[in-house]
C-alpha cells in the first residue's frame, strides 16, 4: 500500500549560518572618506580657524583680543564646518579598527585604538573649536576671559596626550604581532613616533617659549609632521589593505 505523500517524513538540510560574503563597496565609501575629511580638517584650521601653526602663548590680554576681533568671521564659519563633518574622524577610525579586527592579534588591539581616538577627540578637536567660538561669541567679553580660552583652547589642542597614545600603542602592538600582513611591519615603527612626539609634548603646559612651548619645534612642529607621515602613510595602506581584501570574505561578527 502507498504511503500519503502527507505522511512522509520532511527531509531537510540544515541551515547554513555562517556569515555572507560583506563585499566591497562599503569599505571603500568609508576608505574615500578619509582623505577627504583630514583635507577639510586641514584647511579648516589653517586657512580660516588659524589654530594651526599656534598664535603665540607668550602674549597678553590685548594681543589675544585683537586676534579674536581679527578672525572672528573665520573662526565662526571654520568650525561650524567641522562641528558639521567632524564625523568624518569617526568613518576614519572604524575602517582602521575594521582592518585591525582582520588581524591575527584579534579584537582587543582594535578596541583599544578605538576607545583611544573616540576619548581623545573631546580635548584634542572640540574643545578647541568651543572655545574659540565662545570667546568671538560675545566681542564685549573681559580680556582675561578671552585669555582664558585662548589658554584652554590651545593648550588642550596640542597637550592632548595620554588618549592619543593609548590608541597607537595599540595600533603598533597589533600590526607588529600580525601574522596576515594587514599592514607592514616598520608602519608599526612609525606609529611608535608618534607615541614619542605625545610625549615630547608634555612641557606645554609650562612652558611659554621655546622649542617644548604648543608652537615649538618640537612639542607643535614636530609632532605635525610625524603626524603628517603617518597619516599619508595609513591612508596608503588603508587602500592596499582594502583591495587585496577578498570580496568574498565573510562579514566580521
Amino acid at each position: 500500500m502507498m504511503r500519503s505523500p502527507l505522511s512522509r517524513e520532511a527531509v531537510t538540510e540544515p541551515a547554513d549560518s555562517s556569515p555572507k560574503p560583506a563585499g566591497k563597496r562599503d569599505i571603500w565609501i568609508c576608505y574615500w572618506i578619509v582623505p577627504a575629511f583630514y583635507t577639510a580638517f586641514g584647511l579648516i584650521f589653517v586657512l580660516l580657524t588659524r589654530v594651526m601653526p599656534p598664535p603665540r602663548p607668550d602674549t597678553g590680554p590685548e594681543q589675544i583680543t585683537h586676534f579674536f576681533d581679527d578672525h572672528a568671521v573665520t573662526i565662526q564659519i571654520g568650525f561650524a564646518l567641522l562641528l558639521l563633518i567632524v564625523g568624518g574622524a569617526g568613518v576614519a577610525n572604524g575602517i582602521i579598527v575594521f582592518h585591525m579586527k582582520r588581524m591575527t592579534t584579534g579584537s582587543v588591539c582594535a578596541y583599544i585604538y578605538m576607545a583611544g581616538m573616540a576619548v581623545g577627540a573631546l580635548p584634542g578637536c572640540l574643545l578647541v573649536a568651543f572655545c574659540f567660538l565662545a570667546a568671538v561669541y560675545r566681542p564685549d567679553r573681559d580680556p582675561r576671559l578671552l585669555a582664558l580660552l585662548y589658554d584652554l583652547g590651545l593648550l588642550s589642542f596640542v597637550g592632548s596626550l595620554g588618549c592619543f597614545t593609548a590608541a597607537y600603542v595599540g595600533f603598533a602592538i597589533a600590526i607588529f604581532y600580525d601574522r596576515n600582513g594587514i599592514f607592514p611591519k616598520w608602519l608599526a615603527y612609525v606609529t611608535i613616533w608618534q607615541v614619542v612626539t605625545e610625549i615630547l609634548a608634555t612641557p606645554v603646559f609650562v612652558m611659554r617659549s621655546g622649542p617644548f612651548a604648543w608652537n615649538g619645534s618640537i612639542s607643535f612642529w614636530m609632532g605635525t609632521v610625524v603626524f603628517g607621515v603617518w597619516l599619508m602613510c595609513v591612508i596608503t595602506f588603508l587602500r592596499r589593505a582594502t583591495e587585496l581584501r577578498p570580496a568574498d570574505e565573510p562579514a566580521l561578527p
